[in-house]
């Protein structure tokens, strides 16, 4: 069932999508955490990442790892309302 949020449509709640049209932004998600309702953005606009594959390259896995190491301390206590959760579920 899509949403409507301030003009904005996505498909449910806790669904990123892509936001091609956004200047700075990548993607986008509306949270619904009880009665809780949040738009978080995140993600550069243009920025490369590497969602996980198989058989991936030695360089991939390296910036995954590098990644991981410049977050790990703010993605530990990160909430579903925080974008960096976000990042890591989608673009990382």
């Amino acid at each position: 069932m899509p949403v409507i949020y301030r003009g904005e449509r996505f498909a449910d709640y806790n669904r990123p999508k892509k936001t091609r049209n956004h200047p700075t932004k990548s993607h986008a998600v509306l949270v619904k955490k009880g009665d809780t309702i949040r738009l978080v953005r995140f993600g550069a606009q243009g920025a490369k990442t590497y969602p996980p594959t198989e058989g991936e390259s030695a360089k991939s896995k390296a910036m995954r790892k590098a990644w991981y190491a410049r977050h790990g301390k703010t993605l530990a206590n990160a909430t579903v309302f925080d974008p960096i959760y976000w990042a890591a579920k989608v673009k990382w």
